[in-house]
């Protein structure tokens, strides 16, 4: 059974870094193409932070496997069944925020794989599986294989806990949540200071050690990517559908306003 692969882990795995395009509140399938086109490897499509359905988030993931881009949904914490409905609709991974400890950590694994790693259960044809069967053994240990299960790093007890999350058997990786962080340490918007880049070269050891994925959400400034990309971050959030519209159009009311 041909399963569509994963580009976005492909791509880490040979060692290039991959970008997202967020999506909060776009609302087309062509959200695919304009990622493409604008070079980014992969969708994070952000069920927690918009209204965004589940409909509308497996649309976009049909386009995006179809162009070459892989998505990725962050649905709200511990919503396992959500995130269960969304792979099953074609999600070629999903992120789980607000991940404190291991045990937190196993019910989500064993949620989104399937036996033996964990106990996903098995739906009819699978878009990943390009809507042939897949319920043979091979099929799902290639599923498994394909389906990216991220856990994000957002709070002090997290940090604590770190090495014991990242062993968790069907966990592929951790992304910290910049401001959830921040804020938790009572830095709230000092994303550049000492106990945020300590908390990178934290998790980014412990990620490495385990084998696991490392990556990198909220920072958009130029200086602080380069800085924590130094710590191992192989994925990263690029800026949401919203700010860049506002950046752009903003832009280009001031070049308008320059040229009266």
């Amino acid at each position: 059974m041909a399963i569509r692969p994963n580009l976005m882990k492909a791509q880490m795995q040979s060692g290039k870094t991959v970008a997202a395009l967020n999506i909060s509140r776009w609302r087309g399938v062509d959200a695919a193409e304009i990622a493409r086109t604008a070079g980014y490897e992969w969708l994070f499509i952000d069920l927690e932070h918009s209204v965004i359905n589940e409909e509308l988030a497996a649309q976009i993931a049909l386009t995006a496997m179809a162009v070459g881009v892989t998505p990725i949904a962050r649905v709200g914490t511990d919503q396992l069944y959500q995130a269960a409905r969304l792979l099953d609709a074609g999600l070629q991974g999903i992120v789980f925020p607000h991940v404190d400890d291991a045990q937190q950590a196993r019910r989500i694994a064993r949620a989104t794989k399937y036996p033996p790693l964990g106990a996903r259960s098995l739906a009819g044809p699978l878009p990943q599986a390009e809507f042939k069967p897949a319920a043979d053994p091979a099929s799902m240990a290639a599923l498994n294989k394909e389906t990216l299960t991220i856990v994000m790093i957002e709070t002090q007890t997290a940090l604590d806990n770190i090495d014991a999350i990242v062993a968790v058997e069907g966990v592929d990786g951790v992304l910290i949540g910049t401001n959830d962080l921040a804020a938790d340490l009572g830095i709230a918007g000092q994303l550049g200071d000492a106990r945020i880049a300590a908390a990178y070269a934290r998790v980014g050891a412990a990620a490495r050690n385990a084998g696991k994925f490392f990556g990198m959400g909220g920072v958009y400034s130029k200086e602080l990517i380069a800085r924590y990309l130094k710590s191992g971050v192989q994925f990263l959030l690029g800026g949401a559908d919203i700010g860049f519209l506002i950046e752009g159009a903003r832009a280009r009311r001031e070049m308008i306003a320059g040229a009266m």
